[in-house]
C-alpha cells in the first residue's frame, strides 16, 4: 500500500492504516498409518531375538497425489538412521512415494504390498537369502520399481505381476536418478545391481 503526503506546513493527519492479519498456511499431512511398536510386530514369526533389533520410525513424503504423506518404517536399529536420511532426500527432491506401511498391514504377505506399491523393511522370511527378515534392506514403490529377471533366469516370474517398468513415471528410479545416487553415497546398494535379477525398488545394507 503507497500513501502520498502533501508538503504543505499545515498539519494533516495521516492515513488510517489497516490492520492485515496475515493467515499462515498450514500443510495438510495426511496420515497414512499410526501404528506402536507392538501393533506393526503383531502375528510375526520373527523370533524375540530379531525383534528385539527393530525400531519403528515415523518418515514424511509427497505420495503419488501431489500431498505430504506420513507413514511408518518398522526397520533394524542399525539402519534406522539411514532409513530416515533416505526419507529425507526423497522429500527434498519431491521424489514420490505412494504408501510407507509397516507389512503387518498386508497380513505380512509380501506379494500384496508389493501389488499396492507400499514401501517397507522388515518381512521375517528365511534369514539365509533376505536382509528383510532382519530389516536390513527396504523396498521402495515395488509396483513402479519391480523385479525383472535377467538373461537365463527369464522363466521367473517378474514382480509384482502386472508392474510396467518405465523410468519416465514419477517415483520410478534409474541409473542417473539423482536420489539413486545420493542413497549409494549413504552405503545403500541399490538391488539393479544384483547378479540374477534388477530389482529395481531394493536398497539394503
Amino acid at each position: 500500500m503507497f500513501f502520498t503526503f502533501s508538503c504543505s506546513h499545515e498539519h494533516q493527519k495521516a492515513p488510517k492504516q489497516e490492520k492485515y492479519h496475515k493467515k499462515e498456511r498450514k500443510t495438510e499431512i495426511i496420515v497414512d498409518c499410526n501404528y506402536t511398536f507392538e501393533e506393526a510386530t503383531t502375528g510375526s514369526k520373527a523370533p524375540d531375538s530379531v525383534l528385539a533389533e527393530l525400531k519403528l520410525i515415523n518418515v514424511l513424503y509427497y505420495s503419488t497425489d501431489g500431498k505430504m504423506h506420513s507413514g511408518q518404517v518398522l526397520t533394524n536399529r542399525r539402519i534406522a538412521n539411514i532409513i530416515q536420511k533416505m526419507f529425507e532426500i526423497m522429500l527434498l527432491e519431491k521424489f514420490p512415494v505412494a504408501h510407507a506401511i509397516p507389512i503387518v498391514k498386508y497380513h505380512w504377505n509380501d506379494n500384496l504390498s508389493m501389488s499396492d506399491n507400499n514401501t517397507y523393511s522388515f518381512c521375517y522370511r528365511n534369514i539365509s537369502y533376505s536382509k528383510h527378515a532382519c530389516g536390513l534392506a527396504v523396498d521402495i514403490n515395488p509396483y513402479f520399481n519391480p523385479v525383472i529377471w535377467k538373461k537365463g533366469y527369464e522363466y521367473r516370474l517378474n514382480k509384482p505381476i502386472g508392474a510396467h517398468y518405465d523410468p519416465a513415471i514419477p517415483g520410478t528410479f534409474s541409473l542417473s536418478n539423482p536420489v539413486v545416487i545420493k542413497f549409494e553415497e549413504l552405503g545403500m546398494r541399490w538391488g539393479h545391481n544384483f547378479t540374477r535379477n534388477y530389482d529395481n525398488h531394493h536398497f539394503e545394507k
